[in-house]
């Protein structure tokens, strides 16, 4: 694929796409090329589109790499193909999303082609809702939780497995199993499945109490509050992603970082030895959750 600019037809599923840049870097400092990450969207499809299944997707693109700039995208592009499915879904207003008017017209990634497509389209990341929509094509309300554990310098993923251990049990004592995914970033991510479909202020009021209670049994560790100075040196507890409108990152999914980090989930076994040794657990890169998905299976089914 010389020169960069070349074009490639294939064929996914009985959909032809066109592919372009695939020798284009978009991770500098590993030399990660355009058709790797398409590689390894491929690769993973069989064990990550169940969990973009039903989901409104919102990406974030970086057409440069991640060296350069990126933008969120929420509607679905000009020159979308006919048959990727949309969600048109309610909106009291969006920057640079107002093509549609008072809604958004996200598209719903539950086949191999829907997903190649984006991901030609320089889609590193894909984040959904905690709610799916219905046969009749409308959002539900929320089917899980999640708790975003956020470490302020010079706090770190070891903070964060000391205090995911906490969640853990603040979240059984609700009747709720937490499931870690490293987040690709710097913290993890707990989700729960809810045993009812909760509104999207329900299911926030929920993470919340469970983030409130925690800083104040272990306000020196864990903080609840959004105000970035007071965070350092503690672990934020963000349940605000509970909320209809707000989306976090699907495991599986690549992140826009120096390196091909992705977001992976983990045992709690490996949490556990994140909260004991510094260095018991790091962030997953793209080859290693390959191997990893050969060998354990889906930690996330």
């Amino acid at each position: 694929m010389s020169p960069a600019r070349e074009e490639v037809h294939v064929d996914v599923e009985g959909r032809t796409l066109r592919l372009s840049n695939l020798d284009k870097v978009l991770f500098p400092r590993t030399g990660t090329t355009k058709g790797e990450v398409l590689h390894y969207y491929a690769q993973v499809a069989p064990t990550l589109l169940p969990h973009l299944a039903d989901r409104a997707v919102t990406r974030i693109r970086w057409p440069h790499g991640v060296a350069e700039g990126s933008f969120f995208e929420k509607n679905v592009p000009q020159g979308t193909p006919a048959w990727v499915r949309t969600v048109s879904v309610p909106t009291t207003g969006s920057r640079g999303e107002s093509r549609h008017g008072d809604r958004l017209v996200f598209p719903v990634v539950d086949d191999l082609a829907t997903l190649t497509w984006l991901v030609n389209l320089a889609a590193l990341e894909l984040h959904v809702h905690q709610w799916r929509v219905g046969r009749n094509g409308r959002p539900r309300n929320a089917d899980r939780i999640v708790i975003d554990l956020d470490p302020g310098e010079p706090a770190t993923l070891h903070e964060c497995c000391q205090v995911a251990l906490m969640v853990r049990e603040k979240l059984a004592e609700r009747d709720l199993e937490a499931r870690p995914v490293t987040s690709g970033s710097k913290g993890l991510h707990l989700y729960a499945e809810l045993s009812r479909r909760l509104p999207g202020e329900e299911s926030t009021a929920l993470a919340r109490e469970v983030a409130e209670e925690l800083q104040g049994e272990h306000p020196r560790l864990v903080t609840a509050t959004m105000t970035k100075a007071r965070r350092s040196g503690k672990v934020f507890l963000d349940w605000s992603q509970n909320a209809s409108s707000k989306t976090t990152i699907t495991p599986y999914s690549l992140r826009g970082r120096d390196k091909p980090f992705v977001a992976t989930p983990v045992s709690w076994a490996e949490v556990e030895a994140g909260a004991e040794d510094p260095l018991g657990l790091e962030q997953v890169r793209m080859e290693e959750v390959l191997d990893r998905v050969a060998d354990l299976g889906d930690l996330f089914a």
